[in-house]
């Protein structure tokens, strides 16, 4: 029998302690004045605060304050926006730990998890905040096992960004601090006091809107006021990425028609230049990095599927065309070819007002520049497909007494041609 040796970097997570369901603690039930939020950062680079921090609706601002109808207020204590520092800042995460806190809470984790009994090994840590009384003196607490002391009594558990929810860079293959996920870390039959799973909300930086969306909608149903969001098989909010990039790309046009861009910052298409968009689950151009506004795509950024459990390993090297769309492509610009073509023929047919067909035989009286008449190919082409536009159904503008092809749509009768303007010359 052959043993495979683990790839570089993916350690055996430390042991999984869930307690049993009879003596999990339990938040209190029906409604309440006060939820805690505890931030806790592992291998992270802060963007996810700052995501967080700039979101708009609902706002950070909004949570805190009470000010959403319906919600309690949110006490956040978070590393660098506390305003208390030291044993001050320290305790409430103790009390919670204890199932002493006098409020239900939540645990949010930034970053990804790394595997701290490797550091240990030599008297050192990854990620820690606070102290913990050893032998021999104090140490740093890692953040990880305060978060896996913490968890059973909270109400959810929420990674948010890709180092939590899926390890992100600091698991990417050959890194030596054998980083995870919150969700490998606290393994599959992990539920917190609420009876929920890890709640995970991807993206490097998640779009800070569906964070604080996603908990607005989990203290809704904390109060008892809203039924429990909707998340897929991987715990991300369903509403929020259960459709792709592509779909919600103000590009994917272009990909219909079979046009691509061929470097950056061109107008069309990004696959060809790198974008896995048509493959990647993410709300970041529907809805927008900030305040509604860019995102990857609408910046002319291709997507490298930052918000996906294989990311970065399974997206390198990035900026190069997806292998898929060699296949993809190739039958996009088969169908493109003729499909540009027709619909050109359409939009310059839409273009004229039916006055300037039916009384000056095409042309149109623009002083901006020449538009070309309709060709006796495009007077074929539009007569056929007005057969079909209009089969079961009357044409605009004719009534019982058009008896012929040739009569014109009443719409247009008594419309004289306008009177030569050289007519009024010299007239007061």
């Amino acid at each position: 029998m052959t043993i495979q040796t683990p790839a570089v970097g993916v350690e055996t997570p430390p042991e999984r302690i869930q307690e049993p369901e009879a003596e999990r603690r339990r938040v209190p039930e029906g409604p309440v004045k006060v939820v805690h939020a505890f931030w806790l950062a592992g291998m992270s680079c802060d963007g996810c605060s700052i995501s967080a921090t700039g979101a708009t609706n609902p706002s950070v601002e909004d949570l805190m304050t009470g000010s959403i109808a319906g919600l309690p207020k949110v006490v956040l204590h978070h590393p660098v926006l506390s305003v208390e520092v030291g044993d001050e800042f320290i305790h409430p995460f103790e009390l919670a730990a204890k199932g002493e806190l006098d409020a239900p809470y939540v645990c949010i984790y930034e970053g990804s998890i790394a595997d701290e009994r490797i550091a240990a090994e030599n008297g050192g840590y990854f990620s820690a905040m606070g102290d913990q009384v050893i032998e021999g003196g104090d140490r740093p607490f890692p953040t990880a096992d305060r978060m896996v002391e913490m968890a059973p009594g909270a109400a959810a558990v929420i990674a948010i960004g890709t180092c939590a929810t899926w390890g992100g860079i600091p698991a990417a293959a050959g890194n030596p601090t054998g980083s995870m996920s919150v969700m490998d870390r606290l393994g599959k039959d992990f539920r917190s006091a609420l009876g929920l799973p890890v709640i995970n909300i991807p993206g490097c930086a998640p779009v800070g809107d569906n964070f604080t969306e996603t908990v607005a909608a989990i203290l809704l149903f904390l109060q008892g006021m809203g039924p429990l969001p909707e998340f897929d098989e991987l715990g991300r909010p369903a509403w929020l990425f259960n459709e792709t990039v592509h779909r919600g790309c103000t590009r994917a046009g272009y990909y219909e028609e079979g046009v691509f861009a061929e470097d950056y910052g061109d107008k069309e298409c990004l696959v060809e230049v790198g974008c896995w968009g048509p493959v990647v689950n993410c709300n970041i151009v529907s809805r927008g990095a900030q305040s509604h506004m860019g995102g990857c795509m609408a910046a002319g950024g291709p997507c490298i599927g930052c918000t996906m459990p294989g990311f970065p390993d399974k997206f390198a090297p990035f900026y190069k065309a997806p292998p898929g769309s060699a296949v993809s492509s190739a039958a996009s610009r088969t169908v493109g070819f003729g499909m540009r073509r027709l619909r050109a023929l359409s939009n310059h047919n839409v273009s004229r007002e039916v006055r300037w067909d039916e009384l000056y035989g095409g042309e149109v009286p623009s002083g901006w520049g020449n538009v070309e008449k309709p060709s006796l190919l495009d007077k074929t082409v539009h007569f056929f497909y007005e057969k079909l536009q209009f089969s079961g159904s009357k044409k605009p503008g004719r009534d019982d007494s058009d008896k012929w092809a040739t009569d014109r749509p009443s719409r247009v009768r008594g419309m004289d041609a306008p009177h030569d303007v050289r007519e009024t010359e010299g007239r007061e």
